[in-house]
């Protein structure tokens, strides 16, 4: 019981040490296609559905767990004024994108939403995200039917001049 407790100790440590040196940032252009995990600067809320990298793409997946909240958090973005775009494309029913302003992505209270849900079409989505202090960005997709999916690929995050 020590050795396990003491395993899940080191194991926290090296998420928050490996979390530590990840720097602000001001842009973001990531097109997932190295991607064989999430990268360790971004995490994954995903509750009892599945979202992961796979195929050069994210994929949010419902499996038997329709409207879990799932969110894709980028790594820490400074404050200011910034472009978003990024491709979507599910494989059909009804899917929604709503992007939150996150102060700590381990504390689902930080989580404010800063656009309203909009309808996944497979067409690009350009958003203007306005940031008043150094935060994450979350991306929550949302999937109303058993076995969707959704598809994120060629996310692009610029400073507005």
């Amino acid at each position: 019981m020590k050795k396990i407790v003491l395993t899940g100790i080191a194991f926290i440590g090296g998420l928050l040490t490996a979390n530590a040196q990840c720097k602000a940032v001001t842009t973001i252009a990531e097109s997932f296609d190295t991607w064989k995990d999430i990268n360790k600067c971004w995490s994954v809320q995903s509750g009892k559905a599945m979202l992961y990298a796979s195929e050069k793409r994210i994929i949010f997946y419902s499996m038997n767990n329709p409207r879990e909240n799932m969110y894709l958090v980028t790594p820490e973005i400074k404050a200011g004024t910034y472009t978003l775009s990024l491709d979507l494309s599910d494989n059909g029913g009804e899917t929604t994108l709503e992007l939150f302003s996150i102060d700590n992505p381990s504390d689902i209270k930080t989580y404010i939403s800063i656009t309203k849900p909009s309808k996944i079409t497979g067409e690009k989505k350009t958003f203007t995200v306005s940031l008043k202090k150094d935060s994450h960005l979350g991306l929550k997709v949302l999937l109303n039917g058993v076995n969707q999916a959704v598809y994120m690929d060629n996310l692009s995050l610029q400073a507005k001049k």
